[in-house]
């Protein structure tokens, strides 16, 4: 049975909020953006896991781990994420890991 552990890199845990003032924007828009910022950041982000708290939709959706807790944030939890971008308070929640 293989066990799942986080990377361990020099980052921290941050957190970008970006305000977006699209009525319009959807979840590709948004992707898009969080992945500008991510790169900029990082070259080598890679996106883990997201929630729109706009639509409610989210990857993984498929509950993870058992503990009650939301299945995006468990499975960037277990995958060692060190950065969210969060557009528009919650509107759109983008975790990535940076190396």
């Amino acid at each position: 049975m293989a066990e799942l552990r986080g990377a361990s890199t020099e980052y921290t845990l941050d957190t970008v909020s970006m305000q977006v003032d699209n009525p319009d924007l959807d979840l590709a828009a948004a992707r898009t953006l969080a992945k500008a910022r991510a790169r900029d950041m990082d070259g080598n982000a890679m996106m883990l896991s997201y929630h729109s708290g706009k639509t409610g939709e989210s990857w993984p959706s498929d509950a993870c781990g058992g503990s009650g807790r939301p299945p995006w944030i468990v499975f960037a939890e277990a995958r060692g994420y060190n950065l969210k971008i969060d557009i528009n308070n919650g509107e759109y929640e983008f975790f990535y890991l940076r190396f």
